[in-house]
């Protein structure tokens, strides 16, 4: 099988891939292994899209349980014993340029010394004439993990989250239909506009109109079950056991 590596610690992996009959090439991947942790992952499937993802974690960064030590996981991968999972991705347009996410699209706002105020549209129905605060997280179900939870506290199995960081306005978060359309427009700024971990932002300015929505795109995972185990979360937690 043709592979590609991405991550962090990549001379341990390639010594756990020495025992499997891969051939490593980047250029021509069936399979990406990414090493690490969520952002590994990320920058995985924004390298190389739409290629079947692997996403492992490394036991130098990160406890294990003893059913999901990196030997174990590649040995069920080349048997075609992990199951594969296919996630939506979110694309966010603004003046022709796109970004794509896997996780979540983030407006933020640009100065810590400054809130950003922005309008948001559903579906070209006007849902708010001004939120203030620091931004706007619009997360895929596979995203809501991240930083949607942290600013909401809660997770969605199905739809498009839309979460307000520290709005000044009492305005609940959302969770939408996943073919729904959102229209965010700067009533002040700048703000940045983020795509997961992309170092890429762009520059948001007063006026200036985001279009984010469904991208047609998908994500193939594989072995999504073994990365997100509870049991190796409890430990990375410091708990012997999952809650």
């Amino acid at each position: 099988m043709r592979i590609a590596i991405c991550g962090r610690n990549l001379d341990d992996l390639r010594r756990h891939l020495a025992a499997f009959p891969v051939e490593v090439d980047p250029a021509n991947p069936e399979l990406v292994i990414s090493y690490g942790g969520d952002g590994s992952l990320l920058g995985a499937e924004r390298e190389f899209p739409g290629v079947p993802k692997c996403p492992l974690r490394d036991s130098r960064s990160t406890p294990q349980c003893p059913q999901h030590r990196e030997a174990s996981v590649l040995g069920q991968l080349f048997e075609g014993r992990l199951a594969r999972s296919v996630m939506g991705k979110l694309q966010a347009i603004r003046d022709g340029r796109r970004l794509v996410a896997l996780n979540d699209i983030s407006i933020n706002r640009f100065s810590v010394a400054s809130a950003v105020r922005y309008r948001l549209w559903l579906d070209d129905e006007l849902y708010a004439t001004q939120v203030v605060g620091d931004g706007l997280v619009v997360a895929t179900p596979f995203g809501s993990t991240g930083y949607y939870r942290s600013i909401t506290h809660s997770l969605f199995r199905i739809g498009i989250g839309l979460a307000f960081n520290n709005s000044t306005e009492p305005i609940n978060h959302l969770v939408i239909g996943d073919r729904s359309r959102i229209r965010v427009q700067i009533v002040r700024g700048p703000a940045l506009l983020a795509a997961d971990n992309d170092p890429a932002h762009l520059r948001l300015e007063k006026g200036d109109t985001v279009e984010i929505a469904r991208d047609e795109s998908n994500a193939v995972l594989v072995g999504l079950d073994v990365f997100r185990c509870r049991a190796c979360f409890a430990l990375r937690q410091g708990r012997e056991n999952p809650e």
